[in-house]
């Protein structure tokens, strides 16, 4: 199963009302005997232009920006 890297943008399921949405991997890598738990950040492109936003655009994605207030 692949793991999920730090610095990595995934296609996360976040629920029925969040749908399917890129996330910006934020946890560093864990051992075997570890637990695998992830920490994210969600890219929204409903830009509020609060100072929590970072900008983020990708060929092949709309404009859009990581939201901090959005961890997960």
């Amino acid at each position: 199963m692949p793991r999920a890297k730090r610095g990595k943008i995934w296609m996360a399921d976040l629920g029925l009302t969040a749908k399917v949405r890129p996330v910006l991997v934020l946890s560093v890598d864990y051992s075997e005997e570890e637990r695998a738990v992830v920490s994210y950040v969600v890219r929204t492109t409903s830009l509020r232009g609060t100072r929590y936003a970072v900008r983020h655009e990708l060929g092949g994605m709309p404009p859009g920006a990581f939201d901090a207030q959005g961890l997960g």
